[in-house]
């Protein structure tokens, strides 16, 4: 196991304590224990990292390295990801209260990828020669857009902060990193595997602190030319606002509330399968979860007498256990808020058809956070419990009669960022899929990722796309070049 020294920030390729000397505990949800303590950073560490990464970008040379230069060092990172997979894994499993399992299979193994793939990127954004009528040669160019300020959510601090450094630093971009307030163990680590791997100092820095105090300094600050944000609705919403103020361009990743429809021609082992994963995966603390489950009529009564046989059967417990599924809430706030949307189905009237409490745990586990698998149903549509994003293990479920009235109560969120449809009719997978208001739908499975497909937001969702060539799109901006072409012998009655 891992022991913690305290934390420090790291800026301009060095650790060092915050300006303010202020600090916070960090929590493991597992069991409460402290593990240790964080710096809180202020404006003043803001603007020392902004200045490093401003001379990194205006002076340095990682814009002006060659694509395939900077992808042999992204290459690198990936390298150091699995090499230091062991420590990578226990620290998410005690930053978050991710089984480790999880942590290994899915959280270091994307990150890993999510390098490799930004080191392929590198060498693809080249601009192209476009030819006109009027007597000149013209091109684009394709150029880092600057410093990024990158604001990442508790959920998934690895992976979500790898999709944003690895973008950025592929399209030769420098980076202010700010993870989420309770979450820091894995940014500091990665930002040292960074500089092992080879990014030169100043390049990618880490302030860890409040929302208020170093998120709102990112935002605000003249010296940042592109925020990427991944996090709630609501944040989002102020975090855009306060970057149009200053005309700053931002990507939005934020809340969502994926409906999961069954058709009476579904496979139905597959499909309780997929709905299971798809609101327990990472607790459901997970904004492409599906925790809304639509079941075409004649199935209703099959699927959900599965599910309260199965989902009881789910392994919740210590994340350091390799045979865990779901672990404990990421903390007490995010438990309370789950418990507070069950108490209000309750009051509405809903039947808990199993889970809607904390399980009993032993030893020291029994001061965790932890939240049973809850499937509820007898909600009505416009129930703040299906319209709103509980993100915790917890599934709704509704019925629907035709293929016109799912879709229907599929897109009649606030939300659009995932979606998913089990059918064995290959028409009707198609013309649903593309009826639903998501970023990304998933046919007869849920939550199939890689870092070459894009993904992002319609609606509150957001804007904006991650992962794939669109990735670069949000880290590069296009420079036209038009060279007047001297007229030619002959010519000289040209362009009159």
């Amino acid at each position: 196991m891992l022991t913690y020294e305290d934390l420090q920030l790291f800026i301009d390729g060095r650790s060092r304590e915050p300006a303010s000397r202020r600090r916070a505990d960090v929590l493991d949800p597992a069991d409460g224990h402290r593990i240790t303590t964080m710096p809180l950073g202020d404006a003043a560490d803001v603007d020392a990292a902004v200045a490093a990464a401003r001379r990194a970008f205006d002076e340095g040379p990682w814009p002006r390295l060659a694509p395939r230069e900077r992808g042999r060092v992204l290459t690198r990172v990936a390298a150091l990801i699995r090499e230091h997979a062991d420590e990578l894994v226990e620290r998410e499993s005690h930053d978050v209260g991710k089984p480790v399992t999880l942590a290994r299979v899915v959280d270091v193994e994307t990150a890993a990828q999510q390098y490799e793939h930004a080191a392929a990127l590198a060498q693809t954004s080249d601009g192209a020669v476009r030819h006109i009528p009027i007597p000149s040669f013209a091109y684009t160019l394709r150029e880092p857009v600057g410093v990024v300020g990158a604001i990442t959510p508790f959920n998934f601090p690895l992976i979500l902060s790898s999709t944003k450094i690895g973008a950025a630093l592929a399209a030769g971009c420098t980076v202010v990193h700010k993870p989420a307030d309770d979450t820091p163990l894995s940014a500091l680590f990665m930002a040292k595997l960074l500089q092992q791997a080879g990014v030169p100092d100043g390049v990618v820095n880490v302030v860890t602190g409040t929302g208020a105090d170093v998120g709102e300094a990112l935002l605000r600050h003249r010296g940042v030319d592109k925020i990427a944000f991944t996090g709630s609705t609501a944040i989002g919403r102020h975090a855009a606002s306060v970057a149009g103020e200053h005309l700053k361009p931002v990507t939005m990743e934020l809340g969502g509330n994926g409906a999961h429809l069954v058709f009476a021609d579904a496979d139905v082992e597959s499909a309780v399968g997929a709905v299971i994963k798809a609101f327990v995966f990472n607790t459901g603390q997970f904004c492409m979860a599906g925790p809304r489950l639509l079941v075409q009529r004649p199935l209703l009564e099959t699927l959900v007498g599965i599910l309260e046989q199965a989902v009881p059967g789910v392994p919740v417990g210590d994340p350091r256990d390799p045979a865990t599924v779901v672990g404990p809430m990421a903390g007490d706030r995010h438990l309370k808020k789950v418990e507070e949307y069950v108490a209000l189905a309750r009051s509405e009237g809903a039947r808990i058809v199993c889970g809607g409490e904390r399980p009993r745990m032993a030893g020291p586990l029994a001061e965790g956070t932890f939240y049973s698998p809850t499937v509820i149903t007898d909600l009505s549509p416009d129930s703040r419990v299906v319209q709103e994003e509980v993100f915790g293990p917890v599934l709704t479920v509704q019925a629907f009669d035709t293929e016109a009235e799912a879709v229907a109560m599929a897109n009649a969120t606030p939300y659009g960022l995932a979606a998913g449809l089990h059918t064995t009719d290959l028409a009707r997978a198609h013309r649903v899929a593309a009826a639903l208001q998501a970023g990304i739908v998933w046919v007869n499975d849920w939550a199939l990722l890689d870092p070459a497909i894009p993904f992002g937001g319609v609606k509150q969702s957001g804007f904006g796309r991650e992962y794939g060539p669109e990735s670069l799109e949000s880290y590069t901006r296009s420079k036209s070049v038009v060279v007047a072409m001297p007229p030619q012998a002959g010519d000289e009655g040209a362009g009159r």
